[in-house]
């Protein structure tokens, strides 16, 4: 089996050993699907140069609709980052989203799910990048996992030592606000990788279409273990 297919396997075969990564109830909570695309001519170019706007944007939809988070992003082609160099280079630009994001209140508290270890840490501090992530280490009946947890608050990184151990369920962050996640609004960006390639404290988020499938041979969708 390649990597994809154990993960799937593990999941299948242990329900049980998944936690949560944010606090949600099936039973009452609902998700808005918020699109970044294109397509989404509502959002245009002046609210998401503004971070306040952006952030009042969002936050009015799941408002309006009665959601406690907003959800998606996984392979999703956005026009978004073009509001920031960071997503640039030469010969193409980033717009591939490679995680899953939850947009949700600042402070909304962040777990793993799954047991594991602290591997690295880091701020990211560039307009659109990850801010304050955390990556952590996970050993699924041999199968190496890494889980990204990008866009926390400050306070997340404090105290935290590389090889901490930490339980499924354990609580190892909570959101940064738009000061301090990068100048987006409140959101995880939630991302697996099967191979660090070396990173520390970082792994990218964003790739360019070009290498759509290089990424999806490391990145499996993170909505596997979420549970919505």
């Amino acid at each position: 089996m390649d990597h994809h297919e154990q993960l799937h396997s593990y999941l299948k075969n242990h329900p049980d050993a998944i936690g949560r990564v944010v606090d949600y109830n099936a039973g009452t909570d609902r998700l808005f699907l918020l699109d970044f695309t294109a397509a989404n001519t509502e959002l245009t170019t002046d609210i998401i140069a503004d971070t306040q706007k952006f952030t009042d944007w969002v936050n009015d939809k799941l408002k309006a609709n009665n959601c406690r988070y907003g959800i998606g992003g996984y392979m999703e082609h956005r026009t978004i980052y073009a509001v920031s160099a960071h997503f640039d280079t030469e010969d193409e630009p980033r717009r591939l989203h490679l995680g899953v994001d939850i947009w949700g209140a600042e402070g909304t508290p962040i777990y793993t799910p799954f047991d594991g270890k602290v591997h690295s840490f880091q701020d990211n501090n560039n307009l659109g990048d990850y801010g304050p992530c955390i990556i952590l280490e996970h050993n699924l009946s041999g199968l190496t996992l890494y889980s990204l947890y990008g866009h926390l608050s400050r306070k997340s990184l404090e105290g935290l030592i590389v090889g901490k151990p930490l339980k499924k369920d354990e609580r190892i962050a909570s959101l940064g606000d738009n000061t301090e996640n990068g100048q987006w609004p409140p959101h995880l960006h939630f991302q697996l990788m099967f191979d660090m390639e070396g990173k520390f404290g970082d792994y990218p988020g964003v790739c360019k279409y070009s290498e759509m499938e290089k990424y999806r041979t490391n990145v499996p969708d993170a909505g596997l273990v979420l549970g919505f």
